[in-house]
């Protein structure tokens, strides 16, 4: 059954009543639409993973499994754990081939989703979400999606930080965001520190009682050390404000750039400690796999997925789900 909003959440039990769970018609029809947005990446391991391959568990088809998965960038070394262990369980007889192997597969995959706390605590008060990323990876809109569910789902007040001053059109997207959401925005001058952004979004919170923060930060690459450090700036002008802040630091991945993402995700992490991805953009890309290499070989949970462009094409990310829609 897929996760929903109220479970990827830890609430306090006095705040505002979480939504009703969704309706099974509708957990079907959300595992559907993720499965198809996965279509381009299943069909890059389901050439290979068919009953008919797995009726021979010969070499042969341990390589073909293997290219296909690396094809799907699972990534070089979660591939091989994976492939070593079904060989190693075939071999046993624990399992046999054909669709026996094909749900073993599933779950291995799932498993390997699996990784750390994949919930945002919205205890601390205010929580403050910290959001970075390479430009075009969807951060901003993430921002504004995250805002939406948190105000008209969850009954959470927001308010959002534009602290991504470098573009100004990022701005003006984020203000337009805050309005559709309804939610609180605070911005600088143009040219502003983006750390007096953050600084001041905070201290707005706080003033007014507000629940949850969110800063959006100026896209960077990974190779740019001066923005880099500029981005660990911006953590530090936080926690100089409340200290355990900022309480999650979300990285958006692009799907599509394949194992860049997981070069992205380890510079970054390095920079800002992050303790979540927010995978983008998986309805165009045969490269979903980076899901699992991401959490296998770095340890950082995938907290949120974009399949789309509609505000419920944010969701968060279902380990299980997500492995079953890549394999079935």
């Amino acid at each position: 059954m897929a996760r929903d909003w109220r479970d990827l959440f830890i609430l306090d039990g006095a705040a505002a009543a979480p939504p009703a769970p969704p309706s099974e018609e509708r957990r079907r029809g959300m595992f559907r639409r993720l499965r198809e947005n996965l279509r381009k990446t299943r069909q890059a391991l389901t050439t290979e993973i068919q009953a008919t391959l797995f009726e021979d568990l010969s070499d042969e088809t341990w390589e073909r499994l293997e290219e296909a998965l690396i094809y799907a960038d699972v990534g070089a070394r979660t591939t091989a754990e994976v492939v070593e262990q079904l060989e190693r369980e075939a071999t046993s007889g624990a399992v046999t081939g054909g669709e026996e192997l094909s749900r073993r597969l599933t779950e291995l995959l799932a498993g390997i989703a699996r990784t750390g706390d994949d919930r945002i605590d919205l205890r601390p008060e205010p929580t403050v979400i910290l959001v970075a990323g390479v430009n075009g990876t969807g951060k901003t809109t993430t921002v504004g999606k995250l805002a939406w569910h948190l105000s008209r789902e969850l009954g959470r007040s927001v308010v959002l930080g534009a602290a991504d001053t470098f573009r100004a059109a990022g701005v003006e997207q984020l203000e337009l965001w805050a309005q559709r959401a309804g939610v609180g925005f605070v911005k600088g001058p143009p040219d502003a520190d983006p750390g007096a952004v953050a600084y001041d979004t905070i201290a707005a919170a706080r003033r007014d009682g507000v629940d949850v923060v969110i800063i959006d930060t100026a896209g960077r690459l990974h190779t740019q050390e001066n923005l880099m450090a500029e981005l660990a700036k911006v953590r530090r002008v936080i926690a100089k404000q409340i200290p355990e802040a900022p309480h999650e630091t979300l990285l958006t991945v692009d799907a599509t750039t394949g194992q860049n993402g997981l070069r992205q995700a380890r510079l970054f992490s390095e920079a800002v400690d992050v303790s979540g991805l927010v995978l983008t953009k998986l309805d165009g890309t045969a490269k979903g796999g980076i899901a699992l290499a991401i959490a296998h070989e770095l340890g950082i949970p995938v907290k949120l997925i974009g399949v789309g462009e509609q505000l419920e094409d944010l969701r968060p990310f279902d380990a299980g789900e997500f492995a079953r829609a890549l394999v079935t």
